[in-house]
């Protein structure tokens, strides 16, 4: 996980990330919803799996 946050900080500055990583939480919350509307347990996994990365990744870049 660290490398990515390194990776995405050298290849671009918080600033210009967070609003990229912001788009990317909202689109990963839809397909959440349509995952849960559909009660499809993988999706649902995969989808919570990946907010979390985001999640995690956004509180890095905002310390920074």
């Amino acid at each position: 996980m660290m490398e990515e946050v390194l990776k995405a900080f050298k290849c671009q500055g918080p600033e210009e990330r967070i609003p990229v990583l912001r788009l990317e939480l909202d689109y990963e919350l839809a397909l959440l919803h349509e995952a849960m509307m559909e009660n499809c347990s993988q999706k649902i996994q995969e989808s919570k799996k990946r907010l979390v990365e985001l999640r995690r990744e956004m509180i890095m870049l905002e310390a920074l």
